[in-house]
């Protein structure tokens, strides 16, 4: 479980990482102000803390204030949120998470039309997706 909790992001720690990926280096006030709901500084300070001991941020002192940078890139997070929310809603199949999101409407046969001629693309293009 461990590990579970070091990779994984709540939605306020996957927020901040937001600001952080759009905007780059920044310290406390500069995330504080990028967030779209308004936090108390010390609880964007504690958030920054927490994602730093988590191994998401690394932090350099700037004067009196730690500027934070990502240590992770967007893909790589949303490739494992995406990963884990396979494994745990849908036994590690692919195929049954395509398969939900047709049985919910969430997509449909043009869509899949549409992905399945994109896939084509990127396979002839030497596997880039």
């Amino acid at each position: 479980m461990g590990e579970q909790d070091k990779e994984g992001l709540t939605k306020l720690e996957l927020q901040i990482m937001q600001v952080i990926w759009r905007r780059g280096t920044s310290n406390v006030g500069e995330v504080q102000e990028g967030l779209e709901q308004q936090l108390a500084y010390t609880t964007v300070q504690t958030m920054l803390n927490i994602l730093h001991r988590k191994g998401k941020l690394k932090r350099k002192l700037q004067g009196r204030a730690y500027e934070y940078s990502a240590t992770v890139s967007e893909a790589k997070a949303l490739s494992h949120a995406l990963r884990d929310v396979v494994d745990r809603m849908f036994g590690g199949s692919s195929e049954e998470l395509v398969m939900s999101l047709i049985k919910s409407k969430q997509i449909d046969a043009k869509k899949i039309a549409e992905l399945s001629r994109r896939l084509e693309e990127a396979e002839e293009g030497g596997g880039e997706r």
